[in-house]
């Protein structure tokens, strides 16, 4: 059984693909980001990062007691190595698998958690700044749509480099970016919606998740400084 720390962001949706694809059993453990679980002494416990998602693995592959990972790349590699699923066993195909797997997690996530930030989260509205992460984030999807236009998949087979991809490109729209401009990635998109464990880790949504950031929540998410769960400057 693996116990999956979440909260239904892009990161928490990789995991809940991969778990749903390999039919591995999980529980969910909600960390209310808003409200600041993430600062609780359990969940620092095994996520020093104060951000989700995290895993316990309470059967892992050497027999041994169970293993804690946190950063949602670390995890897809783990959950694949495991299950021998969702990565390539030969050097040329894992390596492919890796580089994408990276690109997402040092590109595609964070210029695109900015644009989001800035464009819809940021109380004051910063045209530089939104023009900035709205020109990056359109110049990754060129990335990934030329990177498509001879696979289906990201890296030939479907795999971890495409489910850690996938949630980032669902918030298109808040992101400012129109699919129809990316033929090659609106085809690779609309195949991974469909997939039936797709539709199933996104059914774990619930609505009320999905509800207006509160002024008291935003200074939570974004007024952290170098002590987890303090502040920097409560005033913004």
């Amino acid at each position: 059984m693996i116990d999956l720390h979440y909260w239904p962001t892009p990161n928490g949706h990789k995991i809940t693909i991969f778990l749903e694809e390999a039919g591995l059993p999980f529980t969910i453990h909600k960390v209310d980001i808003g409200k600041g679980d993430q600062f609780k002494p359990e969940f620092l416990a095994i996520a020093p990062n104060n951000r989700m998602p995290a895993i316990v693995d309470h059967a892992p592959k050497d027999g041994g007691k169970p293993i804690s990972i946190f950063e949602s790349g670390a995890i897809l590699q783990y959950l694949a190595e495991k299950t021998g699923k969702f990565l390539p066993a030969d050097i040329r195909g894992r390596t492919e698998v890796m580089e994408w797997l990276f690109w997402q997690m040092a590109g595609l996530g964070p210029m695109a958690g900015q644009n989001g930030h800035f464009n819809v989260y940021a109380p004051e509205k910063i045209p530089y700044a939104m023009d900035r992460y709205t020109k990056e984030t359109a110049r990754l999807y060129g990335v990934l749509n030329k990177r498509l236009a001879d696979r289906e998949f990201v890296a030939g087979e479907y795999s971890i480099a495409d489910m850690a991809s996938y949630p980032w490109i669902v918030p298109h729209e808040n992101h400012k970016q129109k699919l129809e401009d990316f033929p090659n990635l609106k085809r690779w998109f609309e195949a991974i919606k469909a997939r039936p464990a797709v539709v199933k880790a996104y059914a774990n949504v619930a609505a009320s998740y999905s509800k207006p950031m509160t002024d008291d929540e935003r200074k939570v998410l974004f007024g952290q400084g170098a002590n987890p769960g303090v502040r920097a400057n409560p005033a913004r």
